[in-house]
């Protein structure tokens, strides 16, 4: 008796990572580096973790056993922004490579988020307490140390201060302000930690802008679908899938995504034009019959 076995497309290794009826939280770091088999199905996810890995043995040799928080913050920041020189793209911060994790390692250019996820894995992997901060904007990154929270610029790893995280939040908050609005939010609400799904969600949509701006619908309706499998109740998700489809010809894919768009979003503003495409489509796939 012979046994075979299917290779799982890099979807079916995206979806089985980050399941939502997972318990715990998915691998962010292995779930971040398959985002690029978006534009590399044949990309060995493997070898990114090993080659984190090797970095991180190499961090752990300049710690020594007895350093506190603070210590390790320091030796930690002096290896990633100093002897491996990370930093941001700014010469194409727009391009999709900035946000897939085997180019940031060859490059040692990247974006604030592609930069906080690897960041946070050495981070973690030297024992401090960090974690991300989808903060407006711009993502940044948290550790503890003895005097409290420190808040931290992913893209140099220099340490913010309170009056700047607030200058920071002033284009967010005068909006509001002139429309009335509710009073400003106490700056903790926007310090919470985010989740690896959270995480994952803002690479995503990164990417879904950039993919959208260049109508790349191919790699759109990639980056669509694992929208979709993070977020299967976000029916606006499922709609730009479905946009994406239908842009790729791909009608009855298409028209699976605005049915269930429209099934599921009554009264929403888009209604009309949605079900005006969704009535395009299914004349389409008749005349086709």
């Amino acid at each position: 008796m012979s046994l075979s076995f299917s290779i799982p497309t890099p979807l079916q290794y995206f979806a089985a990572l980050v399941a939502p009826q997972q318990q715990a939280e998915p691998a962010l770091l292995e779930a971040a580096a398959c985002i690029a088999q978006l534009a590399d199905a044949t990309l060995d996810v493997q070898q990114v973790l090993a080659d984190v890995d090797a970095l991180q043995a190499r961090l752990q040799r300049q710690i020594p056993a007895d350093a506190g928080a603070l210590q390790r913050l320091r030796l930690l920041n002096h290896f990633f922004y100093g002897e491996l020189g990370f930093a941001v793209n700014a010469n194409d911060f727009y391009a999709p490579d900035n946000s897939f994790l085997h180019c940031l390692l060859r490059t040692r250019r990247g974006i604030p988020i592609s930069i906080a996820v690897l960041w946070l894995e050495l981070a973690q992997g030297v024992g401090l307490k960090a974690a991300g901060v989808s903060f407006p904007g711009h993502f940044l990154v948290t550790a503890r140390v003895a005097g409290g929270q420190a808040v931290l610029e992913p893209l140099t790893g220099q340490s913010l201060s309170k009056e700047a995280l607030i200058e920071r939040l002033q284009p967010y908050w005068k909006p509001a302000r002139e429309s009335g609005e509710s009073p400003e939010p106490p700056l903790a609400h926007f310090l919470q930690p985010a989740s690896a799904r959270d995480i994952l969600v803002r690479m995503l949509r990164n990417l879904k802008e950039i993919y959208r701006s260049a109508g790349h619908w191919q790699q759109l309706a990639g980056v669509q679908e694992r929208l979709v499998v993070l977020l299967p109740q976000s029916w606006a998700e499922q709609r730009d899938r479905g946009l994406a489809y239908a842009e790729l010809g791909q009608a009855r894919q298409a028209v699976s995504d605005l049915r269930a768009y429209l099934d599921n979003s009554p009264g929403a503003a888009d209604t009309a034009a949605v079900a005006e495409l969704l009535y395009a489509l299914r004349a389409g796939l008749s005349g086709a019959a």
